[in-house]
């Protein structure tokens, strides 16, 4: 079964999924070894690797995650260095939201050669990014505006056409250090019209905050800032997964 398989089986089925999203500069040497340990005992579904700049090797990273867990590893680039054959598998984010043709298609067009000759399982994710109540890392690497947290008729449309254009996942994000979660009408809306998976990440760092965010309609939830504040908050949410 294939990772988007089991995504798409798990959402039938109702089961909610946690992604852990580990940055190669944040997590390095002893440090990952440890965090490993910690979420070793209350495994994600998956686990993101990835960010919106990287100075540690991206390849070093994978290859200690899977040499220490068999949890799933997926691919979640900032750019085109962002990239390793021997995940297991790669979000191709296209960042619907803005207008930057760089992220939109150019750097895709850039990786298409290594991504098709290491035969790595790519799903193509329309990436949103949403106002948070601060101005977020994707938000300046990308020099894109993320949509006003009150437009729920414009993120719509976007998921919309990024449905439309064969995209398999939306990925609604708030960013990294987000001052506030995503709307819950906005994930409601998505979750009325779209046929494909919603994920969720940016601003998650209460269980009750996970659990409205899923009852609103996000299939998978991505947690990563607030484990590095709070190690135990995979503990917390525990509990809400068990509701599922």
């Amino acid at each position: 079964m294939t990772i988007y398989e089991k995504i798409t089986a798990n959402r039938q089925n109702g089961k909610k999924m946690l992604a852990v999203l580990i940055d190669p500069d944040k997590y390095v040497g002893d440090k990952l070894l440890h965090f490993l340990e910690k979420i070793e005992q209350t495994p994600p579904d998956f686990i993101f690797v990835g960010g919106s700049l990287t100075f540690e090797p991206i390849e070093k990273t994978i290859e200690t995650i899977k040499t220490h867990t068999k949890i799933p590893v997926i691919l979640f680039p900032g750019n085109i260095n962002q990239f390793s054959g021997n995940a297991d598998a790669l979000l191709l984010l296209s960042l619907i939201s803005g207008r930057n043709p760089e992220y939109l298609i150019g750097q895709h067009v850039t990786a298409a050669p290594a991504i098709y000759h290491s035969k790595i399982e790519t799903i193509p994710v329309g990436y949103m990014l949403i106002e948070s109540g601060a101005k977020t890392s994707v938000e300046y690497i990308s020099n894109t505006a993320p949509i006003p947290a009150e437009k729920t008729d414009i993120a719509l449309a976007t998921a919309l056409a990024g449905e439309m254009l064969g995209n398999k996942m939306i990925y609604l994000e708030a960013g990294s250090g987000a001052k506030n979660h995503l709307p819950l009408s906005m994930i409601k809306a998505l979750k009325t019209h779209l046929s494909v998976p919603i994920i969720a990440g940016g601003g998650i760092r209460t269980a009750e905050t996970a659990k409205n965010i899923f009852e609103a309609g996000a299939d998978i939830i991505v947690v990563g800032n607030a484990l590095e504040e709070n190690p135990g908050f995979l503990r917390e949410l525990k509990n809400v997964f068990a509701d599922y």
